[in-house]
């Protein structure tokens, strides 16, 4: 029996659409890891096609079946090969997608030396369309800050806070998430680890209290050291700050180009 596709059929108001698709889609998957090669974790997609005037709809199903072929092995390079599945087989002229998944990184700790696993949130953001193609990869980072003004007028201490860089970036070369990771952890006053026995507790602690960051000086640092990445030329950086002393977050936040307001990503409001 040959059922009616209602979703090829004309609508009433002929309008286009400029995105239509599936949102918050959990799919297993696996992604590129640089010391193991891949990892397997779990993905959470939103799938778009736009939609000329003159289709009712889109085929919700064929976004499924497309993800479910490229699910084991998910990464920058291959993406441009799954949006231009999406493009042809859905009769699209752009495709978007957005996914994004726990990363864990075995992290040592600073003294003891002890291993354990660290979960990072990453992301990718990806459109292709004939006129033009973009990827967009991040990551949210937990870090430690110390606050510079605490240290200067107390006298036996200062307050220290977790908090959170987002960083994302745009570059002409394949740049590996344990890249952007590192520069985040860098620039604040210190990492932070899963696993952490007194002797490390002694060492983070202190690590802080000799390095203290303002969120407004965590974004600069990360800022400068993703500016010497000459094939990196768009990113943006955010940190937010759950302040000990305070009932609301600190916050910062800046993109490159400088001063390109046109060219800011929602990218860190989104995720």
């Amino acid at each position: 029996m040959k059922l009616p596709d209602v979703q090829s059929t004309s609508p009433e108001e002929q309008i286009p659409i400029e995105k239509v698709g599936i949102k918050n889609l959990r799919y297993p998957i696996r992604v590129l890891d640089r010391a193991r090669g891949f990892q397997d974790t779990v993905g959470e997609f939103n799938l778009y096609v736009d939609l000329p005037s003159h289709f009712k709809g889109t085929h919700m199903s064929r976004f499924v079946e497309i993800l479910n072929e490229f699910k084991d092995e998910i990464h920058v390079k291959n993406i441009n090969e799954i949006l231009r599945k999406l493009k042809r087989n859905l009769n699209a002229r752009c495709a978007h997608l957005e996914v994004s998944f726990p990363y864990f990184l075995e992290k040592k700790a600073p003294v003891s030396g002890i291993p354990s696993l660290m979960e990072y949130q990453a992301f990718m953001q990806a459109s292709l369309s004939r006129e033009n193609e973009d990827l967009v990869i991040g990551v949210k980072v937990p870090v430690m800050t110390l606050c510079p003004c605490s240290k200067t007028i107390s006298q036996y201490g200062a307050h220290n806070q977790r908090g959170m860089v987002t960083l994302a970036v745009r570059s002409h070369k394949f740049i590996w998430l344990e890249e952007l990771i590192e520069i985040a952890e860098d620039s604040a006053s210190s990492p932070v680890y899963p696993l952490l026995k007194r002797p490390d507790e002694k060492f983070v602690t202190e690590k802080a209290y000799e390095n203290p960051k303002f969120v407004e000086d965590v974004v600069r640092s990360v800022a400068i050291k993703l500016l010497k990445r000459k094939e990196i030329y768009w990113f943006m950086v955010e940190a937010e700050n759950l302040e000990s002393i305070h009932g609301h977050n600190a916050y910062a936040y800046l993109h490159y180009p400088f001063g390109d307001y046109s060219s800011e990503s929602s990218i860190s409001r989104k995720e």
